[in-house]
């Protein structure tokens, strides 16, 4: 540094332009723009500086990590990630695993004081391998962290001996982490696996135990890796102590519970994408656990009210789960006598495998929503409102109301099994409440997760009981629309497309006019679509019978944002049935629910249209 040794850097630097001024060398000094480096945490400006520092030739170990997750031996998911990794991999540099830090695992190198030699050694040398010299020190770098923690995998279960824990435990199934250290850990541990551990069996048992009998190669330090989301703030950006926007988990689980808070987490985790942690969304799932209480509570005092007529007891439930373990599929001793018994089976079943596939490849947000429209919406909003009139033994036969409570709490007990990974705490506490804390297993962790019956299946059910929600749903928006006073009962129009749907209104015109609280329900011969505060659907036309002068305008205007909506599910549907990609990926079942959607729509803006020019 000469002159300039010692001196602080900005200050070298003004000595310098004044020097090459003086000389005659400077052309002149001006301002420009650079992209300057800080620290994230003090702000002090970052400097390069050349130093000497130990590299490993990486491409080697590079291209078995690339065959590996290429071949399939090992699976990446979100699938992006794995194409981000592959993108790395080809283009890798020479990794410089050299630090200079007080703590690490020292590199084995060692420098002869007298021919100024470096040798590697696995063993501490005693003389120097070029000069014979006793004279020697050992360098003080320390090697990078994750070169450390990429040897992580094998190091642990005793290598480089050869162990049985090496034969039980390598490769693992599945790495959990998050994508900012895809290259710094996950990478490095796949290469030094694949190098340290080449020609590694796994105890073939054990392989054909966990389901890995199709790989082939055991030199892979994990089958699978899940990449999950980063927890940002709700503008979404990444929680620093420096920028003061970290939330304390602690201060939400004391506001919101430890299930909301989990569950939270859970709907939010969608592949790929990072969590704007909300504290709304937080709060609305603790009402979701208020919910659940809440249908627990119900669902006891339905049973303590059975217990006192003497017809049903929930030690008969409990005896029958004594009996043998829980069914591995569908809901045990479920009776579905009524349409709705068979609509909600038939629910469960189908949300039950979706979820299971839901939560094999990783999709944990889809599986808790579906859990959750599920619990809310189905169980609770529609099934538990339905069976109410049948739970009263006073209100129908015996037999009637003990195959009610049979099948709410058998429903329960599987729907509490459903939704335990998602909402541990209050789906164990009620489920111990109801085998009064002696049941089958010591844990609803314990307990067998829900598996789909095919046979409890039913879409018919399932499409019939989507008509009458319709309906109910109709009449209760028209209700508001026209401002009908809660606690009135109205009389209602139907017109029914097909002879079958009419008599199935007629057969559940009780629950009809119960939960959309009607008057009566006549049934009329022509359509209804004209007429002003309508509903037409694909299936029936409903109009509420309500003496109170109808606003032309506002119902004009109302048509005209129903149009536009139904304009504009048309085009998406176009859209969607237009894209090759979507239709090659897409579920059958979901291509062929658009396509029956889109006829749907066609007959709804044909009755939308004609209702408008009505008014006109």
């Amino acid at each position: 540094a000469g002159r300039y040794a010692g001196l602080d850097r900005f200050k070298a630097r003004e000595r310098i332009v004044k020097d090459l001024e003086a000389q005659g060398l400077l052309v002149r000094a001006k301002d420009y723009t650079i992209a300057l480096g800080k620290c994230v945490r003090c702000g002090t400006i970052v400097e390069p500086r050349l130093s000497t520092q130990w590299f490993i030739k990486i491409k080697p170990l590079a291209e078995r990590a690339i065959e590996v997750v290429e071949n399939g031996e090992i699976t990446i998911v979100p699938e992006n990630y794995q194409q981000i990794y592959l993108n790395w991999m080809h283009n890798i540099h020479d990794w410089c695993i050299s630090r200079q830090l007080w703590w690490g695992h020292r590199i084995p190198a060692w420098r002869c004081a007298d021919c100024k030699d470096m040798m590697v050694a696995r063993e501490t040398p005693t003389k120097c391998t070029h000069c014979g010299g006793a004279v020697l020190e050992q360098d003080t770098d320390v090697l990078d962290t994750w070169f450390s923690s990429g040897l992580l995998p094998f190091t642990t279960l005793g290598w480089p001996e050869k162990t049985r824990d090496q034969d039980v435990f390598y490769p693992t199934t599945l790495l959990i982490t998050a994508y900012e250290i895809l290259f710094f850990w996950v990478a490095r541990m796949i290469m030094f696996g694949c190098h340290f551990m080449q020609g590694h069996r796994q105890d073939p048992k054990l392989k054909q135990a966990s389901g890995w009998s199709d790989k082939k190669d055991d030199s892979v330090p994990f089958r699978q890796v899940y990449i999950h989301a980063l927890v940002r703030d709700a503008e979404r950006q990444k929680m620093s102590k420096t920028k003061g926007n970290v939330v304390d988990p602690i201060n939400i689980i004391e506001r919101f519970g430890t299930d909301a808070t989990r569950f939270t987490l859970a709907a939010m985790a969608a592949p790929g994408t990072d969590i704007a942690f909300s504290e709304d969304r937080t709060k609305g799932y603790r009402n979701f656990a208020n919910k659940i209480w809440n249908a627990a509570r119900f669902m006891f005092m339905s049973v303590d009210t059975a217990q006192q007529a003497g017809v049903w007891s929930l030690e008969e439930f409990r005896e029958a789960a004594s009996e043998g373990t829980r069914a591995t599929q569908g809901v045990r001793g479920f009776e579905a006598g009524s349409l709705e018994d068979r609509w909600i089976l038939s629910r469960f079943n189908g949300v039950v495998n979706y979820v299971n596939q839901a939560l094999e490849t990783y999709r944990f947000h889809e599986a808790a929503n579906l859990i959750y429209d599920f619990f809310w919406g189905e169980f609770c909003d529609w099934y538990i409102e339905l069976i109410k009139p049948r739970l009263t033994p006073q209100s129908g036969t015996a037999t009637e109301s003990v195959r009610v409570c049979k099948n709410l709490v058998s429903l329960f007990e599987a729907a509490l099994r459903l939704l335990h990974p998602v909402m541990p705490f209050i789906t164990e506490e009620i489920w111990q409440a109801v085998y009064d804390g002696k049941p089958p297993q010591k844990s609803i962790a314990l307990a067998v997760y829900p598996q789909t019956d095919e046979k409890q299946m039913e879409p018919r059910a399932e499409t019939e009981m989507a008509v009458l929600q319709d309906l109910i749903v109709s009449v209760r928006n028209l209700r508001a629309e026209l401002k009908v006073e809660t606690k009135s009962k109205v009389p209602i129009q139907v017109f029914a497309h097909e002879p079958e749907l009419r008599m199935l209104i007629e057969q559940n015109r009780g629950a009809v006019e119960r939960l959309a609280n009607v008057e009566n329900i006549r049934f009329v011969e022509s359509s209804l679509a004209k007429e002003a505060g309508a509903r037409s659907t694909p299936r029936f036309d409903v109009h509420v019978v309500y003496e109170k002068t109808i606003d032309a305008a506002a119902e004009r205007e109302r048509l005209k944002k129903e149009l536009e909506r139904i304009e504009k599910e048309i085009t998406n549907g176009r859209r969607q049935l237009g894209n090759e990609q979507f239709l090659s990926k897409a579920p059958a079942q979901v291509v062929e629910g658009i396509r029956r959607r889109a006829q749907e729509l066609q007959i709804l803006r044909s009755k939308t249209e004609t209702a408008l020019n009505e008014l006109r």
